[in-house]
């Protein structure tokens, strides 16, 4: 327990720039799916092996305490009311919840603060759809739901005929939400393979939040948004062809889950949880709702993200 809280303290700055995950498997014809949660019918019931597995504080507690950024749909967003968060992640945490016996209980947080979060026990879970990268293993466990990719959000007709290669890249502005998988690995990987091609520099413009890059695409102040390509499909939808994901196949699928901190001694339940519910139809009704297509699902032997 010492160790860990020691590695976390020298870890806190590094957590902060892990942070967020964008990444996936997503077509420009992904409708967006009906607002609201799980339907009575389609809540799964307890799994007593997986529930066994909890640590009997947060069987006492009874609820899981998971956080999300609400700015990134079909993930999770606020519904028209503006305060109940919605979207996958929040219908996959309810889900995992009720088979382990327990409520979900979600709270809004920004993708730079889950992590910490996680490392300080404020949550118990980070649900956003977070890329499993090797350096964020480092810091926390993790229980793998998808397999995503990168995609480049465009205006209407592609005209900087932009794609996920540097060579349609270079010299342009290209924004990404600040702490994403895009933000820190993605853009300036490409961006460096424009220099050492003697061409300039992707100009890259890094935002707080993923509605704000993208409301930086529709004004016209970037040429193009570098995001999960399920998230872009599904947001292009919303803004009723304000942008457009541009076509190609997804960049470097990576899977992504929810994370964990080391020594919550949750991952055993969360994992067991996790492969009865991607083994259920469960998971596919969740899929179908919020437009997640089905080259992005897994495996109940993918859940570890090992």
């Amino acid at each position: 327990m010492h160790v860990f809280q020691k590695a976390c303290l020298i870890a806190m700055a590094g957590l902060t720039v892990l942070a967020a995950s964008g990444c996936t498997n997503a077509s420009a014809d992904s409708a967006p799916a009906k607002n609201g949660g799980n339907d009575a019918a389609s809540t799964p019931g307890v799994n007593e092996e997986a529930r066994s597995l909890l640590p009997q504080s947060v069987r006492e507690r009874g609820t899981l305490i998971i956080a999300s950024d609400p700015t990134y749909a079909p993930f999770e967003y606020y519904d028209t009311d503006n305060k109940t968060m919605i979207g996958w992640d929040v219908d996959t945490g309810d889900a995992l919840a009720a088979i382990l016996g327990v409520k979900a209980q979600h709270v809004a947080a920004t993708f730079e603060t889950i992590l910490p979060g996680l490392a300080s026990k404020k949550y118990d879970v980070g649900m956003s759809d977070f890329g499993i990268t090797d350096e964020r293993k480092k810091i926390v466990d993790f229980v793998a739901y998808l397999s995503d990719g990168s995609g480049i959000a465009v205006a209407p007709g592609n005209p900087e005929g932009l794609l996920m290669t540097s060579r349609t890249l270079c010299g342009k502005k290209v924004a990404a939400q600040k702490g994403s998988t895009q933000s820190l690995e993605v853009m300036p990987a490409m961006s460096k393979e424009c220099t050492d091609a003697g061409k300039a520099p992707i100009d890259q413009q890094l935002f707080p939040t993923q509605n704000d890059a993208n409301l930086a695409l529709i004004s016209g102040r970037v040429d193009g948004v570098m995001a999960d390509s399920i998230s872009l499909a599904y947001e292009a939808k919303q803004a009723s062809g304000k942008f457009e994901l541009a076509q190609g196949p997804d960049y470097q699928p990576e899977p992504t889950g929810l994370a964990l901190n080391k020594e919550s001694g949750l991952k055993d339940a969360l994992t067991a949880a996790m492969k009865v519910l991607v083994g259920s139809k469960h998971y596919t009704q969740i899929n179908e709702k919020w437009a997640i297509p089905a080259s992005a699902a897994i495996t109940a032997d993918q859940v570890t993200g090992k």
